[in-house]
């Protein structure tokens, strides 16, 4: 076997080795969030009207659901991106290539945790103000109606339209960002993070409409971003889906007014 078809066998092997370890997070997530994130979720779905204290072991135990929950949904749209920095890195540098690609999908995985800290600061926040019943959930038809039309206008501005491209174009996004080195991997994975949570944030706020623990829901979401970032139409199918969201907000704002 010459040096290309030796180079060749490596790729197939840290692509099976990559897709491997990719399913293994996202299943290991899921498996947590089904077993209930380490909480009593069947009281709270009961009906429990006592909020639950916040301890600091309470606000860590949010942050590493809110974690996996992030990688539980986004991981999956993320893959093409992982697999292709990690072909193209291995080809550039066959010995150090399979480090940077892990490096990239880490970076990835951290934007997302800096957003799980914010959203549970902001589970504090909300709860605090009595705005959440104990699932999770805004507490008032107003609220949740509100939170779908910000969502789906959101879908319409320019900055969610740019940081989609940049999402749906992984050729596109290596070809305009690569840089070299460990350091180099690192940023790129922070930056298409960047882009990532830029386009799908406002959709991770409806969590609080389903309940941040409402596994049907979060895997609704989960689908329709996949949709929005792999489908040929994505973006099409992301305007359609900010179409429904407002539609969805104003039938809830109207029949709380009648």
């Amino acid at each position: 076997m010459g040096q290309a078809g030796t180079l060749d066998a490596v790729l197939r092997r840290d692509r099976r080795a990559t897709v491997l370890t990719l399913v293994t997070v996202v299943v290991l997530a899921w498996g947590y969030l089904l077993l209930g994130a380490g909480m009593d979720m069947g009281s709270a779905m009961a009906g429990m009207t006592m909020p639950v204290a916040w301890s600091p072991g309470h606000a860590a135990l949010m942050v590493v659901m809110w974690v996996l929950m992030m990688l539980a949904m986004m991981l999956p749209s993320a893959a093409p991106m992982i697999l292709l920095h990690g072909t193209v890195s291995r080809r550039r540098d066959p010995e150090r290539g399979g480090r940077r690609a892990l490096l990239f999908a880490v970076a990835y995985a951290a934007v997302w945790g800096g957003f799980a800290i914010v959203a549970t600061a902001a589970q504090w926040a909300l709860e605090q103000a009595g705005v959440l019943t104990p699932a999770m959930s805004v507490r008032t038809a107003t609220a949740a109606s509100l939170l779908f039309i910000a969502a789906g206008i959101y879908q319409f501005t320019p900055l969610k339209r740019a940081c989609l491209r940049h999402c749906r174009s992984p050729l596109e996004f290596l070809a305009a960002h690569w840089r070299g080195g460990a350091s180099g991997a690192f940023a790129m994975g922070v930056r298409h993070g960047a882009y990532c949570l830029g386009c799908c944030w406002a959709m991770m706020l409806l969590l609080f409409v389903g309940g941040v623990m409402n596994l049907a829901w979060i895997a609704g979401l989960a689908l329709l971003v996949l949709a929005e970032k792999l489908m040929p139409a994505g973006q099409v199918v992301s305007w359609v889906l900010g179409a429904g969201l407002i539609g969805w907000g104003v039938v809830g704002l109207v029949a709380v007014a009648v």
